[in-house]
């Protein structure tokens, strides 16, 4: 049976977060409760870790302090948690004493604003560092930019040495003085040019690394299937004719780069749309429950299909019925992770592998078999997990399939219904910055 720890400090977050929340809002408890039909005890019961919340409760407290359920109940959001880890790993050896890491979900509950401060400054630093290491190795092995600064050295060289001549011999001959005066007209407009030279051989590439270092390919695209929800309806009406009128619109998209790269993930978008269409998709998975078992037959066989699809139904709002929240992680056959659709609380890096434990890598060793597996991540929220492993692409005799794995993600809510199910995975997110040190796939 699961342990219950995990369970009793994700509660006590969620009482935390909801007494926070109030807080920053200038709310008494008294009105708080009111507003959501329970007594001001009750409230001060959920408040001091006392009494579990979930459901209706949950989702009305919500509403009134005015943010996403998964916030109360899950923390921040796996980004943010993300960049606040990062930044505490990175300077932890430049201060007295070290950052109060357990303690983040409460940070950026009490202080979005600065915790959202301190992970865009985390951003900044890891840009310009990255820009500097770029230009460090250029300055080094650029054979251009010794050649150039070869050529101004020996200006330099030339008009020190003339100077030098013109101060220490005061009875030059006026022939040559001219002469001297002249050299030194001459180097001096060579140096002018090489300088200028210099600079144009620097700034495009020093704006387009800022730009790389800020924002990649990758980042651009998926910051475009952010926004967007991971659902483009022009895709599942029209199809692949609709997909330069979404690059059209996303920002980022100058970069040739960038655009392949955008393209290629929406063409792939709109073939899972061609073989499983929206208005068969979405009735069958709201009719199952969302329950990717019950909707296998859509996929004729590939599972990996249907777990992409849910991933990219419209999300459910307060005005209209939808999904649940789901995230999606993909890698190929070496673990690395070429697509991510990003959950709160649960943390896909952006860069390097993930968690060795997650049913994504699991799934890999088992080319077809799909499984069902409870996650438990660090801070003790916890994502029912589906995963498969399939061939991306089919093949011809005698070659071998190239594999992709697939993991669909939803948050679990209510503790009651994990309690009769087999030990969750205490899985983290990714050894970079998982603080489960005794852990035994640790790297």
């Amino acid at each position: 049976m699961a342990s219950s720890l995990p369970l009793a400090r994700r509660t006590q977050l969620t009482g935390n977060r909801i007494r926070e929340r109030r807080l920053v809002l200038g709310m008494k408890q008294a009105d708080l409760a009111e507003a959501v039909g329970i007594s001001a005890s009750y409230l001060n019961l959920i408040e001091h870790n006392r009494r579990r919340i979930g459901g209706k409760l949950l989702v009305a407290l919500a509403r009134v302090l005015a943010v996403e359920p998964a916030q109360l109940s899950e923390g921040a959001d796996a980004t943010l948690y993300d960049a606040l880890q990062s930044v505490a790993r990175d300077q932890a050896g430049n201060l007295d004493a070290p950052p109060e890491t357990d303690r983040i979900d409460e940070m950026a509950g009490r202080f979005p604003g600065w915790a959202a401060l301190i992970a865009a400054q985390q951003k900044r630093i890891a840009a310009l560092d990255a820009m500097v290491e770029g230009l460090r190795d250029r300055i080094g092995h650029d054979p251009l930019l010794a050649e150039a600064m070869h050529e101004v050295l020996s200006s330099v060289a030339a008009i020190r040495s003339t100077a030098d001549i013109l101060v220490r011999e005061a009875d030059i001959d006026a022939v040559w003085r001219a002469r001297f005066h002249r050299n030194l007209h001459e180097e001096a407009e060579r140096l002018s040019t090489r300088a200028t030279a210099l600079i144009r051989h620097f700034e495009p590439d020093a704006a387009e690394a800022d730009a790389r270092a800020a924002s990649t390919p990758t980042e651009t695209v998926e910051a475009m299937f952010e926004a967007a929800g991971h659902h483009f309806p022009e895709i599942e009406t029209q199809g692949r004719a609709a997909i330069p009128l979404v690059l059209s619109r996303a920002a980022g998209m100058e970069d040739p780069a960038t655009r392949a790269l955008g393209e290629r993930w929406l063409l792939a978008y709109a073939a899972d749309a061609a073989r499983l269409p929206l208005p068969v998709m979405r009735p069958a998975a709201e009719a199952a429950g969302y329950d990717p078992a019950l909707l296998l037959g859509l996929g004729q066989g590939d599972v990996a299909l249907v777990l992409r699809r849910l991933a990219t139904l419209p999300r459910q709002t307060e005005a209209v019925s939808g999904a649940p929240p789901f995230g999606l992680a993909v890698c190929d056959g070496s673990g690395a992770l070429i697509f991510r659709r990003r959950l709160t609380a649960f943390s896909i890096p952006r860069f390097g592998a993930g968690c060795p434990l997650w049913p994504l890598y699991r799934a890999l060793g088992r080319p077809g078999q799909p499984e069902v597996s409870l996650i438990e991540m660090p801070q003790g929220a916890r994502f029912r997990a589906w995963a498969v492993s399939q061939p991306a692409a089919p093949t011809g005799f005698g070659e071998a399939p190239v594999m992709q794995a697939v993991m669909l993600l939803t948050p679990v809510l209510d503790a009651s219904v994990t309690e009769s199910q087999p030990p969750a995975i205490a899985a983290g997110p990714g050894c970079h910055l998982c603080p489960r040190t005794a852990c035994s796939a640790r790297r």
